[in-house]
């Protein structure tokens, strides 16, 4: 492969070459003799991928590097944001970017420039499927005569990027991102030019300040003071009078072109988000910051679009001006940071035993997963290794519950030896470390993790919540001098949050801004990027959280925190609209199955099944699942659609769908089990086992107390008519007092699960009924026959816009492998 050239031949910059080169064969080359394992404790991960392993390759097959300036190369490129499509070459014929949507605006980087536009009206496709707020071009910004063959990154904080162009005699840069309603330029080599798609209404010509009103859309021109801005028809100069910046600014109207000059000056150079968890209070306070220099003068202070997430945690003052975007209104902050403050509602590591199960049946569906011939379903890669071990996880609290303890510690064992085998760093099964896009890598890998470094947070997390399943049971296993360092190294490829970290990039797979997680590595598509799973990324969260509960890592267990509460309430939002405020009124769905830059779908990669649309971002169930109960009239109605939408009925993953309901509607949700558990095939991540011990526990503990918190993320309250019940886990080796939000006081025993029925909030210290640290008593085996075994799925050949049957089973794909909408530039992809 031919490295690409680097500007300013100094002699560095050849030794770096140099160096990027020997990086690149090494991290480029198909297994090499010389590969080494980097030991991390007991485990580790090669230096060099397996013979004949793939790595980050464009839709032709070849390798890509990160797109970048000369002055950031080696460092660790974001990927799976927003704007990676200008970082990571996806299509060999467009060297500048896809659609980009930083909301309120949209972008596109084209040779001469960057295109920017504001869509505001929806489109909807026929079928009610899908609305997009699809980029169409409003200006394009650049600086006359720009002609760059290419665009490259200069520049990234934590939510903007700064694209740049060059071609020999002009350069030019913008630096825009989330909630910035200015694009930030520079530009040399001739005067700042700004074409328009339509001719311009001009509103105001202040000389230096310019008001114009394309497509309906008022934007602020403002050039150097003194210089002067002219109008030839759709082309807009302006001579910078030897300076090299010029700012626009999208107006709400065309009366505040005074207000947004106050603030056209003072350039956004950097942005930081930071949080504090206050243990005490439950309590997630969240600070965002953009720094500003002044071009000229010395003011300070920018204004900042909130997104619904932000705006309704903040109790920072907002002025009255706001956006449309696909995620609803955003609101304006006038300031350069701004807080949210959010409740941290607890993970439990496992549900308390009180369910009215059959104790015998329920250790019998036990041991049709722990007997089986291969409990791991033969799976081989990531994903489905993954899934297999977050099956086996949730059972070995189950089967300690029953006082099984032969069949915990062989669930545990194989839980154990499967993460050995992945984390022995010898080869595949393994992870291999890829030093040009600082990600480590699991192969075999699956859905792209490995050729677009898709879905790592989704992937990564069932090994950790299975580590932390682990680390409950066996904390000298999760030591970091054991095998806790290995997951730890995965928790940093997805996210990293040491800045000085150079080996991945800051929260790779977490976009702060927006509030949740995005799945592609190279968001190669029209529109923007993507997360369909929600839930999985969650379920990383929650196993970050409890992994460093687990560990007595508190800064592991607050970054889980973070994670888990803010895409939580984004969750509520942007995939299921809780408060009906997002999606277009035309749109024919309360929930989506996955979201994009410029809209929403309801569908998913592989299937119109609704049952799979709605199900998809609730898998895994686990006990880090009930924040699904924060909202239950809106989950209520998610579950009353899929039913309208499916006959009336659950069929596809009912398993899961009746988990779901039993968080909104235990007594329902029993029902429908004691009425269809004996003629169902278990989701390939669930077990009867489990799905029987969630629905029963919550017909006896009701629904979560949203409002209550604790002092420890590893607590919630349930409430059935007018029994409370608090529970709590103590990951430390002392008995604690766990304090709720609502006056109670629990004791929990060291290292245990407590949990106390028919509380008052009335101040007074509870303590567990029965023992909370030793099960009862293993009752006599009785194991119901083996569930027949599933048939193989048929191809799914639904397209985009139209439903289509369901496979013949309720099983993943081979491929997730349908993107909502064709790339601009080449014929649509075949993964995400």
């Amino acid at each position: 492969m031919k490295l690409r050239s680097l500007r300013g031949p100094t002699a560095a910059l050849t030794t770096l070459a140099l160096a990027a080169a020997a990086t690149l064969t090494a991290a480029l080359g198909s297994g090499t003799a010389s590969a080494a394992t980097v030991r991390v404790g007991l485990g580790g991960y090669s230096d060099a991928r397996p013979a004949g392993a793939v790595g980050p390759s464009n839709s032709d097959g070849a390798p890509v590097t990160p797109k970048v300036t000369p002055r950031l190369a080696g460092q660790a490129a974001p990927t799976n944001d927003w704007w990676s499509s200008l970082i990571y070459q996806r299509y060999a014929g467009n060297p500048y970017s896809e659609n980009l949507y930083a909301h309120p605006m949209t972008f596109k980087a084209q040779a001469a420039g960057l295109e920017v536009g504001y869509p505001t009206t929806p489109t909807i496709t026929p079928d009610g499927r899908q609305y997009d707020y699809t980029h169409a071009r409003d200006l394009t910004l650049g600086v006359a005569g720009l002609n760059s063959p290419d665009t490259k990154v200069d520049g990234w904080s934590d939510w903007t990027v700064t694209p740049y162009w060059a071609d020999g005699a002009h350069t030019f840069s913008a630096t825009v991102g989330h909630g910035l309603p200015y694009v930030y330029a520079h530009a040399t080599g001739g005067a700042a030019q700004v074409t328009t798609a339509s001719a311009p209404t001009v509103f105001s010509n202040q000389g230096s300040v310019l008001g114009i009103t394309v497509g309906g859309h008022h934007y602020g021109l403002f050039a150097p003071t003194g210089s002067s801005w002219s109008v030839n028809g759709s082309t807009l100069t302006a001579n910078l009078g030897g300076k090299d910046y010029y700012s626009v600014a999208l107006l709400p109207s065309a009366a505040d072109l005074a207000q947004f000059r106050t603030y056209a000056y003072n350039f956004v150079t950097d942005t930081k988000v930071g949080w504090s968890y206050d243990q005490a209070a439950g309590r997630l306070t969240t600070t965002f910051t953009a720094t500003t220099a002044a071009q000229e003068g010395s003011a300070a202070g920018t204004l900042l679009a909130l997104y619904p997430q932000q705006w309704q945690a903040t109790p920072d003052a907002l002025t009255p001006l706001a956006y449309t975007s696909p995620r609803g209104t955003m609101k304006v902050r006038q300031g350069s940071s701004f807080s949210t403050v959010q409740s941290v509602t607890g993970v439990l590591p496992s549900l308390p035993d009180v369910g009215g199960y059959d104790r015998a049946a329920l250790d019998g569906y036990l041991h049709q997963v722990s007997d089986a011939s291969d409990p791991f379903s033969g799976a081989t890669d990531t994903y489905w290794v993954g899934k297999a071990l977050g099956r086996l996880a949730q059972l070995v609290p189950v089967a300690d519950q029953l006082g099984d303890t032969a069949a915990r510690d062989k669930l545990l064992g194989l839980i154990k030896g499967k993460l050995q085998t992945w984390f022995a760093g010898t080869g595949s099964p393994g992870f291999a470390y890829d030093s040009t896009w600082k990600t480590l890598i699991g192969y075999p890998a699956s859905y792209g993790t490995d050729a677009e470094l898709n879905d790592h947070h989704f992937h990564y997390g069932y090994f950790v919540q299975a580590a932390a399943t682990v680390a409950r049971y066996d904390t000298a296993w999760a030591a970091d001098s054991q095998w806790g360092g290995m997951v730890k190294l995965l928790a940093k490829d997805a996210a990293n949050t040491d800045r000085a970290d150079a080996r991945f990039p800051w929260l790779r797979t977490f976009d702060p801004y927006a509030g949740h997680g995005w799945a592609s590595g190279h968001a190669g598509f029209a529109a923007g990027n993507n997360e369909e799973s929600s839930s999985e990324s969650l379920n990383f969260s929650a196993g970050l959280l409890l992994f460093g509960a687990a560990t007595g890592d508190t800064a592991l267990r607050d970054l889980g925190v973070y994670l888990y509460t803010t895409e939580a309430n984004s969750v509520q939002q942007y995939w299921f609209d809780a408060d009906h405020r997002v999606f277009p009124a035309a749109f024919q769905h309360s929930t989506v199955g996955m979201i994009w830059g410029s809209g929403a779908a309801y569908s998913t990669w592989w299937t119109a099944a609704p049952g799979m649309i709605h199900g998809i971002n609730f898998l895994p169930v686990t006990s880090g699942s009930l924040y699904l109960a924060r909202r239950k009239d809106d989950l209520a109605a998610n579950l009353a659609e899929l039913k309208a939408n499916n006959g009336g009925a659950f069929t596809d993953w009912r398993d899961l769908l009746w988990e779901a309901e039993a968080l909104t509607d235990p007594a329902t949700a029993k029902a429908d089990w004691d009425a269809g558990n004996a003629g169902y095939t278990p989701e390939e991540g669930e077990s009867r086992a489990h799905t029987y011990h969630w629905i029963y526990d919550l017909a006896a503990l009701g629904t979560l107390d949203p409002a209550t918190t604790a002092d420890t993320p590893t607590a919630a309250v349930f409430v059935n008519g007018a029994t409370r019940t608090h529970v709590a886990h103590n990951y430390t080796t002392a008995a604690r007092t766990v304090r709720f939000s609502d006056g109670y006081a629990l004791t929990v025993p060291a290292r245990s699960t407590a949990s106390e029925r028919g509380s008052r909030p009335d101040g007074g210290t509870g303590g567990a009924t029965g023992s909370p640290s030793r099960p009862p008593p293993r009752p006599p085996r009785r194991r119901p026959p083996p569930p027949p075994r599933r048939p193989a799925p048929a191809p799914c050949t639904c397209s985009p816009t139209a439903p289509s049957p369901p496979p013949s089973a309720p099983a993943r794909p081979a491929a997730r492998s349908r993107p909502a909408a064709a790339p601009t530039t080449t014929a649509r992809p075949t993964s995400r």
